[in-house]
């Protein structure tokens, strides 16, 4: 492994991808960039330190694998939970990243689903076991030996990943690669979170992110009101919400003119719980959007009494994507992306922190 200095990192960072570049316009399928080389990665040695810039071997795809040149690869809040050392037992050393769309440049045995020079998205969850009650019975999020993309296997922070076959999604052609990033993982927890609330028409959202950027487009275009919360005196997110077509737009310790029939917390606060439960109506459901989140305050029973509930949304499985990815060019989903070079993940990840970054973030490499 090599670190350079900040300077020659950018330099060499920018002069690889416009090789890179070159050689997709020539048509050529880069895998003489990807076998017996190394390639350039942002690394986690170590939860709670930057990521490091590292040139690390590229993968070989195994049995049922593709190897993927990573086009774009959006930045996630489970990211951040990830490098902050707020996820357990991270693989490390890890590059992360599960937002991932790029082009197929080789296969592993058994490998037939895509040809070389398709353009696929690698979502979060990236193997399963296949066998267990949870996969059997159609719920394969609850996989007791699930792999996941960027925290148990290597993800997208990088110039190449390896992905398994069965678990990647063909991409729209209405979408740029760095436009259907987030769709991967925002896009896709999103519409399962979505998917909890039934068929509730008042909508709350709480945590104005990239997750919710996306879902307020498919909950107006099924003509749901939607109520958008954001951090105290964001005023610039509650105009982007306002855009996006929210009926109404203050900040997560307000209540909404309407009591709502759901609410969803991509916000990763638990004193957001039982400040939603104030916002419902009876019968309403508070659906918990994120992989984690602080602790939720102790609450009386009459915030919860009248059959209000509360529930989590675990992962994804491969027929929400499916099911998501039919339906986003027909809204259509149009995600508002900052891109910024791979050597520049942890200012991203800082400016994601303290909630500078308003829709999505993508690194390109």
């Amino acid at each position: 492994m090599k670190i350079e200095s900040v300077a020659e990192n950018e330099f060499l960072c920018a002069l690889r991808a416009s090789v890179v570049k070159f050689a997709s316009i020539r048509g050529l399928t880069f895998a003489f960039l990807a076998y017996d080389s190394d390639m350039r990665a942002m690394v986690l040695v170590q939860p709670n330190t930057p990521l490091r810039a590292l040139e690390i071997p590229a993968p070989r795809p195994a049995a049922n694998e593709i190897l993927i040149h990573v086009g774009a690869c959006a930045v996630c809040r489970t990211d951040l939970h990830i490098v902050d050392g707020e996820l357990p037992r991270p693989k490390l050393p890890l590059v992360p990243g599960h937002e991932i769309v790029g082009r197929v440049v080789a296969g592993g045995r058994g490998a037939r689903r895509f040809k070389l020079g398709s353009r696929v998205g690698v979502p979060w969850l990236g193997r399963t076991c296949g066998t267990c009650p949870f996969c059997r019975g159609g719920r394969e999020n609850l996989c007791d030996k699930a792999e996941f993309t960027g925290y148990t296997r290597n993800g997208g922070y990088a110039e190449f990943v390896a992905a398994d076959e069965r678990f990647c999604f063909p991409i729209p052609n209405i979408y740029s690669d760095a436009e259907a990033a987030p769709l991967l993982c925002a896009g896709l927890i999103g519409f399962r979170s979505l998917a909890k609330t039934g068929n509730a028409r008042k909508l709350g959202i709480y945590g104005f992110g990239a997750a919710a950027h996306i879902i307020t487009q498919v909950a107006v275009f099924q003509k749901r009101k939607v109520f958008a919360f954001t951090r105290r005196r964001d005023s610039a997110a509650q105009r982007f919400a306002i855009s996006l077509g929210a009926v109404w737009s203050g900040h997560s310790e307000m209540l909404p003119p309407e009591k709502l029939d759901a609410a969803i917390l991509f916000a990763p606060v638990g004193a957001l719980v039982p400040q939603a439960l104030k916002a419902l109506e009876k019968g309403g459901t508070v659906v918990c959007g994120g992989i984690h989140m602080s602790n939720v305050p102790q609450f009386s029973y009459d915030l919860l009494w009248q059959e209000r509930s509360i529930s989590s949304v675990a992962n994804l499985t491969r027929q929400d994507g499916m099911d998501f990815f039919k339906m986003a060019p027909r809204v259509p989903v149009k995600t508002s992306v900052q891109t910024f070079p791979l050597c520049q993940a942890n200012t991203v990840l800082d400016r994601l922190r303290n909630g500078k970054i308003h829709g999505a973030a993508v690194l390109a490499p």
